[in-house]
């Protein structure tokens, strides 16, 4: 035997019994096929006899009385409503102090805030990244 044919005969040792070694090792001359691993199906074309489904978003009130009255969507139970709206007098001061807008700029604040130091540190970072977007380590 050849060097070659010895070498062929190690390695399909590493995914064969001893007992088919024989058998299989003459006959086929795919390791993939010695191995038992299973073949990739090639689907040629874009999802071709495939079914897809389409994924659904939450369904949207459009009811204005139930909109006013109840927290829609707050709910995160499958059973069970939404909680009703209390009035104003009962929620908390701060809640109505909100900032809901967009985001303050720089040039804005005041420098002796916290607010100021903390938006100053995130365009810095938002810079840098600029900056290295694209480079490798």
């Amino acid at each position: 035997m050849s060097g070659s044919g010895l070498l062929r005969i190690f390695t399909l040792t590493k995914c064969i019994n001893t007992s088919t070694l024989l058998g299989t090792a003459q006959t086929s001359h795919s390791r993939t096929q010695i191995c038992g691993y299973a073949k990739k199906v090639v689907v040629k074309g874009r999802n071709k006899g495939m079914v897809i489904e389409e994924k659904k978003g939450p369904e949207v009130c459009k009811d204005p009385v139930r909109l006013t009255s109840y927290a829609v969507g707050v709910n995160i139970y499958k059973e069970g409503e939404d909680p009703k709206l209390k009035p104003p007098e009962e929620y908390p001061e701060w809640l109505f102090q909100l900032k809901l807008g967009k985001p303050s700029k720089l040039h804005e604040l005041d420098p002796d805030t916290w607010e100021y130091w903390k938006r100053l540190r995130k365009e810095n970072i938002w810079r840098h990244n600029r900056l290295h977007r694209g480079k490798s380590f």
